[in-house]
Formats: C-alpha cells, structure tokens, sequence
C-alpha cells in the first residue's frame, strides 16, 4: 500500500484517478469497512485511497487534548492495508489545515492530491472551516470538479449505531465484547513487555507487564480473558489492568499471564487482545486470598477461551 505524506501536490504527480475515502477512521471498525466497499462497488476499476488524519482534528479545532484512540496512526494504516486498500493519504491537521474553507480542503486534498472520480463518505460528514461543509456541499464540488458521492449510512448493530465514540465508551466500561462486534474484530493494545518487581513469579503466577501507549483509550480497570501475540506465535492468557491495590500500587498497567508457558519476553513487542471480563480489580486481605482468586481466573479464562 502506498502512503502519502507532506505536499499533496507531490502525492500523485501521474495524475492517476483515485476513489477516495474522507475521514479519521478510528479504529477501522466495522462502518469504516462499509465506506471503503461502497467505494469498490461505485469503482472497482480505481484504485482505494482513504484520506486520514496524523493528527486528531479535535485536538488542533478545539485546543484541548484529542479523545484517546483505538488505534495508533501506525495501526490504523496496516488496518488499511489488510482491508485491501491500494493508498493512504495522511494530512498533518493543522491551524493552517483547520482554516480551509469546504472548497479549499477539497481542491487541496482531494482533486489536486488524489485526483479523485468518486469520494466515499460516512451520513453526517462534515469538513472544512467552522465543520461548515455537508455531505450536499461534497455533492456541488463533485459537480464542479468531476467526482461523484456516495454517501454511506451509519452501520448498525443490534440497535447501536457503529462509531468511533461507541466503541471507545465500550472498552473504557470494560465491554471488550461489545467493541470486538462493532469493531468486527477484538480490540487490542500492543506494547513492549518491560521488566517488573516479579512478585508474580514469588507467587506462581509469571507476568509479562506491557507498557500502555499514552493515547490509546484504557480498558476499564480489572481481570480479562486475552490472546497474545509475540513474534507471529499466539498464547491465551490472562490479564490485570489497573494498579495492584493489593501490593499498594500506583501506577497503571497491564500484567498478562500466559497459561502454562514461562518465556523471557522482555523487550519483546506484544499484542493482547481483549476476549471478555472476568471481574473488577480489588484489594485482597492476604497473599493466599489472591493466589486463589487468581487461579480461579485462569480457570474461568480458560473456559472462556475454549
């Protein structure tokens, strides 16, 4: 998949004809996927480009901290790719970006850095300075500069409407399983596996702690059933977010342990992915009532994971 950067006049200098996909894409989930197949259906003769955002626009339009994501920029672009997507186009948003009007966005962005002959964008779109251009706007600069629209409804599932924020509330509440069906896959946080205080080992349970990147959302604090992957290789697993009260901790983090297995994996990159919640985080009264809790958890992960 090719990626474009920096000056979109350089993006495409052959002029090649794309069908574009506008929008953040958080998570890729599962009404993203809905606009990028809306796109092979008007075009399948054209290559899929999704234009996206390296910077949240929330972040530079309202000055205040960006919501956490569900997937880092780097995530997101091999979601792209595995969903058989040929360009990305990433634009740095900034104040500069911000004060582009509906028209000047579009020309920038989309005709003269795409080359775009039909744009794909989910009901409600909105674009440009002050959010001032609608999806009836995307149609009249079609018109003008020979794209056609296709306008995506909100998927929905069950009766939830599929979006990034929905998703988000999901894993912060702790309802992993909710947020795999509408992210059409389970969600996951990948970190490098850092050196502890190893008092899981002094209690027969080795744990692998993760570091969590700072602006992906948190799993709601507590003990999940998890699939892990080091290297290529997948191992089920079980998992603590939260802080440890039992030992006074302060810190948040994750801490996995892998079922009968014990490998070095520090320094070593690891993807957990979130199946399903046991049970909150809590202070135990003694060592002993935590070694039982804890071995109950890999026995109701276990079945969870069969």
């Amino acid at each position: 998949m090719n990626v474009f950067t920096g000056d979109p006049l350089q993006w495409n200098p052959q002029g090649t004809p794309h069908a574009v996909a506008i929008g953040v894409f958080d998570g890729v989930h599962r009404g993203h996927l809905a606009v990028f197949r809306a796109l092979k259906e008007a075009r399948p003769d054209l290559p899929i480009a999704a234009l996206t955002f390296g910077t949240h626009p929330v972040s530079v339009i309202t000055g205040s901290e960006s919501p956490p994501s569900l997937t880092s920029l780097e995530s997101r672009l091999e979601l792209f790719d595995q969903a058989g997507l040929d360009t990305a186009a990433v634009i740095d948003f900034t104040d500069e970006t911000r004060e582009l009007s509906p028209t000047e966005f579009i020309e920038r962005y989309v005709v003269e850095g795409l080359h775009a002959e039909v744009v794909s964008v989910g009901s409600g779109f909105r674009f440009g300075a002050g959010a001032e251009g609608t999806v009836d706007t995307l149609r009249l600069l079609g018109q003008s500069d020979g794209f056609a629209v296709v306008e995506t409804p909100i998927v929905n599932l069950h009766g939830t409407e599929v979006r990034s924020s929905a998703i988000r509330a999901a894993v912060a509440s702790g309802g992993v399983e909710l947020a795999a069906r509408m992210l059409g896959r389970r969600f996951a946080i990948s970190g490098v596996v850092v050196a502890g205080d190893a008092r899981g080992r002094t209690i027969g349970f080795p744990t692998a702690n993760v570091t969590m990147p700072p602006c992906l959302v948190r799993p709601a604090g507590g003990v999940y059933a998890v699939i892990c992957t080091v290297d290529g290789v997948t191992y089920p697993g079980v998992c603590n977010v939260g802080t440890r009260p039992t030992f006074g901790g302060s810190d948040e983090m994750i801490e996995v342990y892998l079922f009968d297995i014990d490998i070095d994996l520090y320094d070593r990159e690891m993807s957990v992915e979130f199946v399903d919640r046991i049970r909150n985080e809590q202070r135990f009264a003694s060592v002993d009532a935590l070694v039982s809790q804890i071995q109950s958890d890999v026995q109701h992960a276990k079945a969870i994971l069969a």
